[in-house]
C-alpha cells in the first residue's frame, strides 16, 4: 500500500470517527431533551415533535434515533445499569461476597433513584404503563449473573436456581421502586426497604434459616 492510499484511508477513519461522534452527541441531546420534557409535561403528554422542536431537528431526525417514544424509557433504564456497573467496577465490587455485592447493587441503584426522584418518578412510572419495565430482563439477567458467580464460590445455597433468584431480586426491586415513587412525599426509605428486602431473601422466612441470636 502506497502513503497516498494509508493516508487516504487514515483520512477515512478519521471521519468516521467524527461522524460517529456527531451522532451519538445528537442521540445524546435528544435523550436529555426528551427527559427533560418529560419529568416538565410528563411522559404521554409530551410528544416527539416537541421533542423535535425542543432540541431544534427536523421530526425525522428524532425517528432515527428513536423509532419509538418508549425507546427513551429503555435507554433511561439501560443507563442507570450501566452508570450502576461503571460505580461498581471502580470499588472492584467483583470480588466481594455476593451477599456484600448484592446489597451495594441496589444501594447504588437506590442511590440513583434517590438523587433524582422527580425523574424516576415520571420515567419508571411509565416505564410501568407504557414501557417493558417488567418484561425487559436486563436487570434480571445482570443480578442472576452475581447469584451464579456466587454459586460458583459455594457462597449461594445448594439446589438455588440462579435464574430464579435474579427474576425475584429484579421483581423486587422494581415492586419496592415502584410503590416508593406513587406517593408523595416518599412512603418510606429506599435504602433500608430494599435492605430489608434483601436481606429477607438471602436469609428466608423460617426460623431455622435465621442467624445466630435471631432464631
Amino acid at each position: 500500500m502506497n502513503i497516498r492510499s494509508v493516508a487516504a484511508g487514515d483520512e477515512g477513519g478519521a471521519t468516521v470517527g467524527r461522524q460517529e461522534r456527531k451522532r451519538r452527541r445528537l442521540y445524546d441531546q435528544l435523550y436529555d431533551t426528551a427527559v427533560g420534557l418529560f419529568v416538565a409535561h410528563g411522559f404521554e403528554a409530551t410528544t416527539m415533535d416537541q421533542i423535535a422542536e425542543a432540541a431544534d431537528v427536523a421530526r425525522a431526525t428524532v425517528f432515527n434515533h428513536y423509532s419509538q417514544k418508549v425507546g427513551f424509557l429503555e435507554e433511561w433504564g439501560a443507563r442507570r445499569r450501566a452508570r450502576v456497573a461503571e460505580i461498581l467496577g471502580a470499588q472492584h465490587a467483583e470480588s466481594l461476597p455476593v451477599d456484600d455485592r448484592l446489597h451495594r447493587y441496589l444501594k447504588e441503584m437506590a442511590d440513583l433513584n434517590t438523587a433524582s426522584r422527580a425523574e424516576t418518578t415520571v420515567l419508571m412510572d411509565a416505564s410501568a404503563r407504557y414501557g417493558r419495565l417488567l418484561q425487559d430482563p436486563s436487570l434480571e439477567v445482570e443480578l442472576t449473573r452475581i447469584v451464579e458467580e456466587g454459586r460458583r464460590r459455594d457462597e449461594i445455597r445448594k439446589g438455588v436456581d440462579s435464574d430464579q433468584a435474579g427474576a425475584l431480586l429484579a421483581a423486587c426491586y422494581f415492586s419496592t421502586v415502584l410503590r416508593w415513587i406513587r406517593q408523595e412525599p416518599a412512603p418510606f426509605d429506599l435504602h433500608q426497604r430494599l435492605r430489608g428486602a434483601l436481606d429477607i431473601i438471602l436469609r428466608g422466612l423460617l426460623a431455622d434459616c435465621a442467624g445466630p441470636g435471631e432464631a
